[in-house]
């Protein structure tokens, strides 16, 4: 990595004198939790860092599950915080701007507490996780006014996913300015490195959460939001942390996008990007890319190597959603400094963890959802409707497979989101995907364009929702409620839909 050379001996001699002075100069060694402690007391005493460079960064604090159980309570509360390089009021969980991360074992159950401080209703979507639907699990559909609590209990499968998931609020009508105000976090379903070999098993690993937002006064602007507004992209809350990497060595990063609305085009001049998992599914075979395109709610956990000695910059490249939606500008978002003593480049494998692969799975039936929007790009419709949490749009049988396609039929990229179950992208424009890395719970859907998807209802029956994760489109209207249902007896009619 060799881009801004001009800024390493200096930027390189201040970590490296506060890494040395910490001990840390062989950190490739810690787990994730001591390292994340480590570089937060670093962090929060070193300061920022000489020519620009932002302190280091700090990964988020961690709720862990003990004894099969992670229990906690989240606050929602508006304060004023340290977002970036600024103070200002956000809406946050736990009194933060970037709260705790919660880290789960397959088979865990959390039980979690949510007290609402603020004068709307919120509620919680653990996004990604392959939970129940139903109350008091992943229920979309609650709302938690002001003054109130409650109780949710989610019980993983032994088999569930390992990876990077979020939660967020996902109030009607209200997502967008929630989330963008500061409710989202990050949640790790741990057992991902178990699929790397030995040597790697210990590597350092660093969340990468990002996180946006607009500024209005002193505080963080919510409504009206314009998605294609001058924005502030924050890592883990921070503006521009230094990333600290040694020549050789292999880290971990679980970079997520966690903001309401904008896309991400990831890209680390001199490096690529080898990835492991995408939304919370470990891949059958790693991949490498120069760039990622991450809209908002989707998640890549990739293995990273260090380069040549030197400073380059984390940065979003620029991206143009279409004539009718936003042209995003580039945007350095952390500043990766590479140095110490050089570790030998492990080898990458190829292989990594099993998966299911629908290519040649029985269709039990076929649905079409098609995107469309007015003229105004105010009102946001599937398949002509906008969203009704009454009205029952789809209908779906558990056990079964069924392949859908998502037309969008507007002049802007919209996403898709599924809520309970994963699906497989079979084809995107017609492209064929790759059956080894194809798993998702949200995927791009460009203009003028269309994916086509595979879905198997696995384990759990209720109603749930599917829409666009850019939140503004999602509150203006594209969201549709799904019903899956138990499998038909011989006694029983064919349902309707």
């Amino acid at each position: 990595m060799t881009r801004s050379n001009t800024r390493f001996p200096l930027t390189l001699m201040v970590i490296g004198m506060v890494l040395a002075a910490a001990g840390l100069s062989g950190s490739a060694g810690h787990t994730p939790t001591e390292y994340s402690h480590t570089a937060y007391s670093l962090a929060t005493t070193a300061g920022p860092a000489q020519g620009g460079v932002g302190p280091l960064l700090k990964d988020p604090p961690e709720v862990v599950s003990r004894g099969g159980v992670l229990k906690t309570t989240i606050v929602v509360e508006r304060r004023k915080v340290q977002v970036g390089d600024r103070q200002l009021y956000a809406t946050t969980y736990n009194g933060a701007y970037m709260p705790p991360t919660l880290r789960v074992q397959p088979g865990d159950r959390i039980d979690l507490t949510m007290v609402n401080k603020t004068d709307k209703y919120t509620n919680l979507h653990t996004h990604g996780l392959m939970v129940s639907p139903r109350a008091p699990a992943d229920d979309i559909f609650i709302s938690i006014k002001y003054g109130h609590s409650y109780h949710y209990a989610y019980q993983l499968p032994q088999d569930h996913p390992t990876g990077t998931f979020w939660y967020h609020s996902h109030a009607d009508m209200l997502s967008a300015a929630q989330v963008a105000g500061g409710e989202s976090g990050i949640i790790v379903v741990e057992g991902l490195k178990r699929h790397l070999p030995p040597s790697l098993r210990r590597i350092t690993e660093h969340t990468i959460a990002l996180k946006d937002f607009q500024v209005e006064g002193d505080a963080i602007k919510t409504s009206p939001l314009s998605i294609g507004a001058p924005t502030n992209r924050t890592v883990n809350g921070q503006h521009n942390p230094v990333i600290h990497i040694r020549p050789g060595e292999t880290q971990l990063w679980r970079l997520a996008n966690i903001g309401a609305n904008i896309y991400y085009k990831l890209h680390l001049p001199g490096t690529r990007f080898h990835v492991i998992a995408q939304d919370g599914a470990p891949v059958r075979r790693t991949y490498t890319k120069d760039t990622l395109l991450i809209p908002a709610a989707s998640r890549f956990d990739v293995l990273v190597q260090g380069g040549a000695p030197g400073t380059t910059r984390l940065e979003t490249l620029p991206y143009n959603t279409g004539p009718a939606g936003n042209q995003f500008p580039q945007a350095d978002l952390a500043t990766v400094v590479t140095g110490g003593t050089p570790m030998p480049r492990a080898e990458i494998p190829n292989r990594f963890a099993p998966q299911e692969d629908l290519s040649n799975a029985k269709i039990a039936a076929r649905k079409t959802m098609v995107y469309t929007e007015n003229t105004a790009g105010t009102v946001f419709y599937i398949n002509g409707r906008t969203f009704d949490p009454n009205r029952t749009d789809f209908t779906s049988t558990l056990g079964t497979v069924e392949e859908w396609t998502v037309r969008n039929n507007s002049d802007e990229d919209h996403s898709f989101h599924l809520h309970t179950d994963h699906f497989q992208l079979m084809s995107t424009n017609g492209k064929a995907e790759d059956p080894s890395h194809s798993v998702y719970d949200t995927v791009n859907v460009p203009r003028r364009g269309a994916v086509v998807i595979r879905v198997h209802f696995t384990k759990f029956t209720g109603r749930t929702v599917l829409h666009c994760h850019i939140l503004n489109h999602e509150d203006m209207g594209m969201m549709a409620v799904l019903d899956i249902v138990p499998p038909l007896t011989r006694h029983q009619k064919t349902p309707g839909k």
